[in-house]
């Protein structure tokens, strides 16, 4: 028998500026039921992650609360523990960046990296809030789009046309933090030499450490070029300040990575049989794998591999992506109540129907994942009631009512729990591989067989016949034992169910071993209902509650920054009434709606305003995929507004349209009876 195997496994820490929803779930589910595997296995599988504690919107958010950032990375943290521990996340230790592990290495990797010649500096010319005496990242940057001319665009893109540009080729520029016109400043800045590791991470991305199509989206960084990092920050900032540096801090990406070291030796620093060095020094032997979602990809495949190099550590032995989860076939939404909070589907639902629907359709590629909630309330009640649960409570009360609770010896259908036996291998295999879609496949096609085989025996038509009960017993136990075999190769997904059946059938925990054995001769105990089936009413609940998250959220208006920061955004100046008067609005009929070739948010949409028709281009393409479906419908434009041209071709006036964005954008529409052309007043 082969050594067991020792494995040090993360996944990407969750950002202390928020609660845990469903999309971050999708991830440490998946991890979680790995990890439970290898432990299941027999291997020594350690799972650390930390909260992502520093930054300026963490500093931001506290200072709204009148609290510090401290107070409010713990307050995150206790939550986000006890939303993972609901939803039966195994860490072995959850810790945070904000720690003086992290601080030491992040100092310690850093000086090592500086003294071999790795970080470069140099000045660089950034906004700066004369207000908030602050240099503004990207997001903290609001002004008038310098290629389109739209107003209120965030400095990196426009919404609007698509443009991206440097934050300072915007026009009338304002602070999104205080309102302030920010003034240009220099600064001296810190840099990774992300160049001098090129040649290593070729060979490093394609050793067979990644996902081929994540390999893929590398080489085209990497064929471009590589270029310097910029691994610092500017005072007042929440992190840790560089070493012989100060008023300058480390970036939060150079320093969340190396939580995951500073968790792993927060353990070690509790667990003396535990060694540091064996997981993360250069000649260790243990395996390591980061478990991450898409749009992480390049930190953790490009910087921190070429950082634990340049550092004198060990590199990851993979790195598992997972692609983004949909509710209902589209982004998650607050007003559609499917962007759901980890808490409020605790609140309904129990959190192993989750685990199992994101089994089920988990494979190893980088897919995007949906959570159809009317296919997941008919799975989970298919699968794991109709199925799974259904064989023990249909053979259970013939054992206690007919035998006093204890299984009979004997085997009544060899051939049957051959085939469980064979299958075993290939359901290890499709775990191993993050392959849970197969293996729950391989698992229900044999839950199907044994409910098959019951079905044809009918025990419950057989102890109704004189002499049968001796044939009653012997399949039932043998239904039990089926069952038992099922929940061993269910166990890493859903533990409280198989804790719930150890219970039942009076077991010391199940390993995957178990699987090679049959109970014979054994006392049962008394059983219990295992799982009820989903009511769809509580799902319908859980999206009316979610609703509900949103509007007490909207009580404070503010735009959200990408780390979901509330950040408050100053008022547009006041305008006379006249310049209001000015505008004509009027009714317009939808002729055609297309996309755009080439644009990635504009519709092209031809609008009959009663005497003419108009053509419009409007940046809602992300709202309405199937533009063919506004066909028809009335809405208002800006009849009078200056036509601009366009790269696309000329536009001819502005549709009306409200909501915070994305594919939350809501064409405005005249109340019935208007007609197009009319003039609104």
């Amino acid at each position: 028998m082969s050594e067991p195997r020792k494995i040090l496994v993360t996944s990407a820490l969750p950002y202390a500026n928020g609660s845990i929803h469903l999309g971050h779930m999708l991830e440490y589910i998946q991890t979680d039921m790995w990890v439970r595997f290898q432990k299941h296995r027999g291997n020594q599988c350690i799972y650390v992650c930390a909260d992502d504690a520093h930054g300026s919107a963490i500093m931001l958010r506290a200072e709204k609360e009148g609290i510090t950032p401290e107070q409010l990375i713990a307050n995150v943290q206790a939550e986000h523990s006890a939303d993972f521990a609901e939803f039966l996340v195994g860490f072995d230790n959850f810790h945070s960046t904000h720690a003086e592990e992290n601080r030491e290495l992040s100092s310690q990797i850093y000086l090592k990296l500086r003294d071999a010649g790795h970080i470069a500096t140099r000045s660089i010319t950034q906004y700066f809030d004369p207000e908030k005496k602050m240099f503004l990242a990207d997001r903290f940057i609001k002004g008038t789009c310098p290629k389109c001319g739209t107003e209120d665009q965030y400095g990196d893109n426009c919404e609007k046309c698509g443009a991206t540009y440097a934050p300072t080729d915007l026009k009338d520029p304002k602070s999104a933090i205080s309102g302030a016109t920010p003034v240009l400043k220099d600064s001296q800045h810190f840099f990774f030499k992300l160049p001098d590791f090129q040649e290593m991470l070729q060979a490093w991305t394609r050793s067979g450490t990644l996902q081929d199509a994540v390999a893929n989206k590398l080489a085209e960084w990497l064929d471009a070029g590589l270029q310097q990092w910029d691994i610092s920050r500017d005072a007042p900032y929440f992190g840790f300040e560089i070493p012989d540096e100060p008023g300058k801090y480390f970036y939060v990406w150079l320093d969340a990575p190396i939580g995951y070291m500073a968790s792993f030796k927060n353990l070690c620093n509790r667990t003396p049989e535990l060694d540091f060095d064996a997981f993360w020094g250069k000649d260790s032997t243990a395996e390591l794998y980061h478990f991450i979602g898409k749009d992480i990809v390049n930190f953790h495949a490009l910087f921190w591999p070429a950082m634990l190099e340049g550092a004198g550590f060990r590199k990851p032995t993979g790195i598992n992506v997972h692609g983004y989860l949909t509710v209902n076939g589209q982004k998650m939404s607050k007003s559609r109540g499917t962007f759901i909070k980890a808490r409020t589907y605790l609140d309904h639902l129990s959190p192993e129907y989750l685990r199992y629907y994101y089994a089920a359709k988990l494979g190893r590629g980088v897919d995007d994942l949906d959570l159809n909630l009317e296919d997941f309330v008919q799975k989970v009640n298919s699968d794991l009631v109709g199925k799974v649960v259904n064989i023990a409570s249909r053979c259970a009360g013939f054992i206690h009512k007919g035998n006093a609770g204890v299984l009979v010896a004997g085997n009544a259908a060899p051939e049957l729990t051959d085939a469980f036996l064979a299958a075993a291998p290939s359901i290890a295999e499709a775990y191993e591989a993050r392959d849970f879609a197969r293996a729950m496949r391989e698992i229900m096609a044999l839950a199907d067989r044994a409910n098959a085989w019951i079905a044809d025996k009918a025990p419950w038509s057989l102890n109704k016949q004189e002499g049968k009960q001796d044939e009653v017993q012997a399949i039932c136990a043998l239904g039990v034992n089926l069952f038992r075999q099922l929940v061993i190769f269910l166990k890493p997904v859903l533990p409280l169910l198989a804790a719930d059946a150890e219970a039942f059938l009076n077991v010391a925990p199940l390993t995957w071993n178990d699987h090679q054995t049959l109970l014979s001769n054994h006392q049962l105990n008394e059983f219990k209902p295992l799982m009820t089936r989903i009511d769809a009413a509580k799902v319908q609940a859980m999206t009316d509650a979610s609703k509900e998250d949103l509007a007490a959220s909207q009580t404070d208006t503010g735009a959200a920054t990408g780390n979901g920061e509330l950040v408050k955004d100053p008022l547009s100046p006041e305008i006379e009434f006249d310049a209001f008067a000015a505008v004509d609005l009027r009714v317009a009929l939808i002729v055609k709606a297309e996309a755009v070739e080439g644009a990635d948010k504009l519709l092209r949409l031809t609008l009959d305003i009663g005497d003419e028709q108009r053509n419009v281009f409007s940046g809602i393409k992300s709202a309405y995929p199937d533009p063919a479906k506004l066909e028809g419908r009335l809405t208002m434009m800006i009849a009078n507004l200056k036509p601009r041209k366009m790269r696309f071709g000329i536009s001819e006036g502005m549709v009306m349209a409200a909501g915070p964005g994305g594919e939350e954008i809501y064409l405005l529409s005249p109340d019935s009876g208007a007609k197009p052309g009319q003039r609104i007043k």
